[in-house]
């Protein structure tokens, strides 16, 4: 199960109202994110609007609040983690329905450092 390993809440991300009912199958996966026009949290529609990522560590409900990183590092990310092409070096970008991909053609929000660790920069040029 993949989960926030370096984060600090103060400068690292912000904190949100999640827009959409969480299943059990999103429990530890990284997901891209987007802020509806409500300001609540929402799986990246297509990628290029992507303001961060997120990691539930357990299963919430709609309108919960959630940490959003924007920088920091996640670790314990393997197949099955909505994730995918992942591998040491590989640049990572928000894709469809909150997809992480290195395909992907949506905005860049970070690098694998090793094939388990995914180091964070949404908004950052890679």
């Amino acid at each position: 199960m993949a989960r926030f390993d370096k984060y600090d809440p103060v400068s690292g991300g912000f904190r949100a109202r999640l827009g959409f009912a969480p299943v059990a199958g999103d429990v530890g996966d990284v997901i891209a994110v987007d802020i509806d026009g409500t300001g609540k949290v929402i799986k990246s529609v297509d990628g290029t609007d992507c303001e961060g990522v997120i990691c539930l560590s357990s299963l919430l409900s709609q309108n919960d609040p959630v940490d959003v990183m924007t920088d920091g590092e996640i670790v314990d990310v393997a197949a099955g983690n909505n994730v995918t092409g992942f591998a040491t070096g590989a640049q990572v970008k928000a894709g469809a329905a909150g997809v992480v991909d290195t395909a992907a053609a949506g905005k860049v929000i970070g690098r694998f450092i090793e094939a388990w660790r995914l180091v964070v920069r949404v908004g950052r040029a890679a």
